[in-house]
């Protein structure tokens, strides 16, 4: 960011660098919000790994080996959580270290007792202290995040009772019946995590779910589920919802499939779209990008993906699109042009979509249909007058999908590959 250019091959580059400095700027200039806070999370996880690893290490060495890992992205994570990069190098780390703002007390000389621990024990004792530092530091700057929950709503809760439900219930039922510590304790922190994520963004309420689990008594852990489910039905019944209740499990496909057609051509009397709107992603949005391409495609990292993203951005006959909803990002689409063959198309290039993803939350709001609109404008502007895509032949919400918002299917095909 602030290296000062000595040499440049061609003024073309030096200009690319500035504009690429200044959006850069531009970010760090605005206010600490969720994104920052998850860009910096993600190198505290990246810490705990490391942390992970020297509990579980016998060497000394092997313990030094994975402390350096931890403080290395315990020091990336604080520079993220403040905005901020290191400007004077390793020498003078602690002086910017003591400079920021949201970090843990005494953080400089806790790390300087990691770096004097002289044994196993003593190194482990001061890696733990440490990341307790962090995980506080970063807990307050969760807390203080200018973030408001929603009411609880149809438009916020539709669904969710009759997801934990179908997910969970059987499942504790048997763990009871069969004593499968396994499936009751697994099932009960699933539903754990899912009213987490709810109760992140919607008010409703606080649930002490784990301690419902009793090893020893799972017929009584599966009462102890019950009664937060129950405890939930009463806060989505006061939102104006009843459950929906069906026979069977056809019964069930049938008014499932139906309501995804409806909710992405708009039809359904509860549809409403959500704020926002689609936009074309920066090279700087690659971080964001990446994330959300790694929920639709969980084989690749984060770092893979960013890397990849970084590339595609700059690329003139692709482009990628994000819809944000108060500030969060929450859905991609990538698309670009294709000029080789494209299955039931007669011209080209073509525009193709590449991916397209919306996280759960926010699903049901149009946003999947306003992306992939957005990449047919974009192929349009490219000249393209076809647009195509495809899917697996076993994702069946994929097909859903593409036959609502009018694709027609041209083609089904099996491939087939081998070694040479």
């Amino acid at each position: 960011m602030d290296s000062q250019i000595v040499y440049c091959a061609d003024e073309k580059y030096r200009e690319k660098l500035e504009t690429l400095r200044e959006q850069v700027r531009k970010k760090l200039a605005e206010p600490f919000g969720e994104e920052d806070y998850r860009k910096a999370e993600k190198e505290l996880k990246e810490a705990r790994c490391c942390y992970a690893d020297a509990m579980t290490a016998e060497e000394l060495n092997e313990v030094r080996r994975s402390a350096g890992g931890m403080i290395f992205f315990a020091e990336n994570a604080l520079a993220l959580l403040n905005k901020t990069y290191f400007r004077k190098g390793v020498c003078r780390r602690y002086e910017e270290l003591e400079a920021m703002g949201r970090k843990p007390d005494h953080l400089c000389e806790m790390i300087d007792s990691v770096l004097a621990a002289a044994t196993v024990k003593g190194l482990k004792e001061q890696l733990t202290l440490l990341m307790k530092g962090l995980a506080a530091c970063f807990l307050q700057a969760k807390r203080q995040l200018p973030r408001e929950k929603k009411p609880a709503g149809a438009d916020t809760l539709s669904g969710t009772y009759e997801e934990m439900f179908s997910n969970w219930h059987g499942k504790m039922v048997r763990a009871a019946e069969t004593g499968d510590r396994h499936l009751a304790f697994m099932s009960l922190e699933s539903l754990n995590e899912m009213l987490n994520d709810i109760g992140s963004e919607v008010d409703i309420g606080t649930y002490d779910v784990l301690s419902a689990y009793d090893p020893g008594d799972l017929r009584k852990t599966a009462d102890g589920f019950g009664r937060v489910l129950r405890q939930y039905l009463n806060e989505y019944e006061k939102a104006g919802l009843q459950p929906a209740r069906y026979a069977d499990v056809e019964e069930f496909a049938a008014a499932y499939l139906k309501s995804d057609r409806q909710d992405f051509s708009g039809e359904t009397a509860g549809f409403r779209e959500a704020g926002g709107k689609a936009e074309r992603a920066a090279v700087t949005d690659a971080d964001t990008v990446a994330e959300l391409a790694c929920e639709l495609w969980p084989d690749h990292t984060v770092e893979e993906m960013a890397a990849e993203f970084q590339e595609l951005l700059a690329e003139k006959e692709a482009a990628v699109f994000l819809f944000r909803m108060e500030g969060e990002a929450v859905g991609f689409a990538q698309c670009q042009l294709r000029h080789d063959y494209v299955e039931g198309t007669e011209t080209s290039p073509v525009g193709y979509l590449e991916g397209i993803y919306v996280r759960e939350a926010a699903r049901g709001k149009g946003i999947a249909r306003r992306l992939l609109g957005a990449c047919e404008d974009w192929a349009r502007k490219q000249g393209c007058t076809e647009f195509a895509s495809d899917c697996e032949l076993t994702n069946t919400e994929s097909q859903v999908f593409h036959k609502a918002v009018g694709f027609e299917e041209v083609n089904r095909i099996v491939a087939y590959a081998r070694k040479l």
